[in-house]
This record gives structure tokens, sequence and C-alpha cells, in this order.
């Protein structure tokens, strides 16, 4: 049986090339979540108007790996301390988000985060991921599906 989860980490092209490689993760979809326009399209959402973030939902076997392995993924392949940006992506859709889908995922997360701030790693920079109930996942245009393996990139 398998179970799925969503993260927002900045452009989703490079975050689902990470989540790819993850043995015991099943699937991977790039889309969007967290907004109020239903169907949004690429062009919508980089209007920043939209308040959808970026995200990839993952889906995964839990006997092969486990959630707290991928929040530990989310939390290497970006900066949780910039709000509504990751590098030169400037905007909501670019925000730190996990959106969990049972009381335990988001007892999890909230125990990760924690923990992560509480390490320093971050020289006391505040860590500024929502964490927030999942949503209506959309998603996107079949271009960005795999963008990397497609098109090259890392």
């Amino acid at each position: 049986m398998t179970e799925k989860t969503t993260f927002g980490a900045g452009c989703f092209w490079g975050v689902e090339a990470a989540f790819r490689k993850v043995q015991g993760v099943v699937s991977t979809a790039v889309g969007y979540s967290g907004g109020t326009l239903k169907n949004p399209t690429y062009e919508a959402v980089c209007t920043d108007q939209t308040g959808h973030a970026e995200v990839v939902q993952v889906e995964y076997d839990p006997s092969k790996v486990s959630y707290d392995d991928l929040l530990d993924l989310f939390w290497r392949v970006h900066d949780p301390t910039t709000k509504n940006r990751q590098g030169p992506d400037i905007g909501s859709q670019y925000r730190s988000a996990i959106y969990f889908y049972s009381p335990e995922q988001e007892k999890a997360a909230i125990a990760s985060k924690e923990n992560l701030q509480k390490s320093g790693a971050y020289n006391s920079r505040p860590i500024v991921t929502e964490i927030t109930p999942a949503s209506e996942f959309y998603r996107a245009e079949e271009y960005h599906q795999q963008y990397f393996a497609k098109h090259g990139g890392h």
C-alpha cells in the first residue's frame, strides 16, 4: 500500500528530480496546490495572484522509505528560511510548504521543523515553512513533468 505527500520547495523541476531518485518513491507529479483558482495554468500561477505554490506530489511505499526520510530530503533541497523565494525565483508560488494528508504526517512535519530550528542549522534564522492540510492538487502541464529527465539538468 502506498501513501502520498506534497511538498513546495521552490521551482518544482529540481525538487521532483530529487524525489524521483529515492528508493521507495513510486511516482511523482509536479503541480499546484494551496491556491484559490480552480484548474490553474502555469502562466496564471506565475502571476503570483492565484495563491498556489509550485509543488511535487510524491507517492511512496512506507515499507521502503519513511515519511521522516522524505522530510529530511525536503529540508535539504531548498532554503526553508526564505519567504516566497528560492534562489533567483521570487513569489508566493515558490514558498516552502508541507501539505499533509494525515494527523501522523502533520505531527511528523511539525516535529521535524521544530528539531531543525533547534539544531541551529540556519544560524537562528527562522524557518518559514508552512505546514497545512493538503488541498486540491492540480497537475501541471505535461511539459513540466519530469522536466530534467526530458531536457537534461540536475
